[in-house]
Order: C-alpha cells, then structure tokens, then sequence
C-alpha cells in the first residue's frame, strides 16, 4: 500500500513542477477539503516546505463553521498567504438552473472574475477523476477558453506522463494533480501522512460529510466511521457515490455537466 502511495505522490509532484516551470502566471484553488488540504500537502513536499504561487479561495460565505475555523488554523499552523475571492450573489447566476445548482454556480463565476483580474494562465485544482462522470472525461493538463468554457471532446491526448501545456493565445488551463487518485487513495494517504482534516468529514451522531460544500447545498450522509481508518474501511464496501449529500448532483440529470462545461471545478 505504501508503495503506492508513493507512487501517487511522485505523479503528483511531476505535474506540479511540470505546472510551475511551463504555466505561468499560476494559481490554486484551496476549498478546505480533503483532496486540495492533500494536494496542499503534496506542493509543501514539491517545493520543499514553500508554496511559489497564490493560494486561493473562493468563498461564497456559506461553508460550514467549522471550514472556517479549519483555514484560518491551517493558515496560521503552515505559514502561508490565502488570498479570498469572493464570489457573486446568487440573484446573478443563470436564472435556468436549478435552484442549488445556481448556488453552485457562484464558485464558477468568482473563478471567471478571479482570472480575468489577475490573468492567471493556469489554476491547480484538487479534483480526481472517480469523483464523477463528467470529472472522468477530463485530462491534467485541460485547455479552456478564457470564459471559462470547457469542451469535453476536444483535449488533448495525454500518454506515458507526456502533457501538453502550451495552448494558443487567450486559452486558460485548469491543471489537476490529483486526477489519478482515488477517495481511498486519498484517506489513505492522509492517514499516512498524518495531513490535518475539517473534523466534520468524522462521524457524530451516526453522520458525517463525505464532501463538504456550501451549508445549503451539503447534507451529512448516514455513517459510525468516527476515525480515517474507519473511512477506509467503510469505503471499502459503500456503494454510495461520493457526492450523495451534494444537493446540485441530485437536482437534474445534466446540473453538473452544465456547470463542468461553463467552468465549474
């Protein structure tokens, strides 16, 4: 299991420097959650305790109390500048989606200002492709139109760790490192690494989030694993997808491809 893990981590570090030395200017998104605090781990142990780019979340004022007291001691323990975009209101979102998906999309459009203010050329991003299927279609390296826009059909070919990050004038790359893990993956290797968690993902009163989102769009699901070794296990055998208290995923057939198609992470 260690082996690999390790080899998890090499990959990941690989495109993180890969990142850092052909995209520039360069930015990544920190949500609080597992996967960016396990991606944010992975940058410390690249560049060897600094982090070269900004840090960034998009804060829509609606995370969970407990996300917020996770970032600012986080923040604080690891020594590192946050910069916080916040997001749109939701009266200013597509008016055509459903209604908790419209409150996801507030993150979309705080990216979209974020990157038309700053001119990033790429942003890091801790999504992986077993998440969803509309996640599974996407590459490390993926090229998008500076609106945000993403063409699922049309990516590049990406074989034998061989990426292509130079992309014509005006197109943004959304750059994601830990495409090839898994959630198992993930929690094990925050119990080996001993990476900090929001405590909410461990069960209290037989609940527990298994993601964690906006408070009014994110319900615990039904669990007793109250230690990450417990998670693993019950991992193991679940049979529920990873997203079953995200409100949007269970809204409309196509909410998230919506959303995945004009920039949503």
């Amino acid at each position: 299991m260690q082996t690999d893990l390790n080899a998890l981590e090499s990959q990941t570090i690989y495109i993180l420097r890969e990142a850092y030395n052909k995209v520039k200017p360069l930015g990544m998104l920190w949500s609080m959650g597992k996967d960016s605090t396990a991606l944010l781990w992975c940058v410390r142990k690249a560049f060897f305790g600094h982090i070269p780019f900004p840090m960034i979340q998009l804060d829509t004022g609606m995370e969970l109390p407990e996300v917020y007291q996770f970032r600012d001691e986080l923040v604080k323990a690891w020594g590192f500048t946050l910069k916080v975009e916040m997001c749109p209101a939701e009266e200013d979102m597509d008016p055509t989606l459903p209604p908790a998906t419209r409150s996801a999309a507030r993150k979309t459009e705080g990216l979209k200002n974020l990157i038309a203010r700053e001119k990033y050329k790429g942003i890091l991003v801790g999504i992986r492709r077993d998440e969803q299927s509309m996640r599974a279609k996407e590459r490390v390296f993926s090229p998008r139109r500076a609106d945000g826009v993403w063409d699922y059909k049309d990516q590049p070919a990406e074989f034998w760790d061989q990426y292509k990050t130079e992309f014509d004038e005006g197109t943004h790359v959304r750059i994601h490192p830990l495409l090839h893990w898994r959630e198992i993956d993930i929690w094990r290797y925050t119990q080996a690494e001993n990476i900090p968690i929001v405590p909410l993902y461990l069960a209290r009163n037989g609940q527990r989030y298994r993601s964690l989102g906006e408070k009014n769009i994110t319900f615990p699901i039904q669990s007793h694993a109250s230690s990450i070794q417990e998670i693993i296990d019950e991992l193991a055998v679940t049979k529920e997808p990873e997203r079953a208290g995200r409100a949007m995923d269970n809204e409309s057939e196509n909410s998230f491809e919506r959303l995945r198609t004009h920039g949503y992470m």
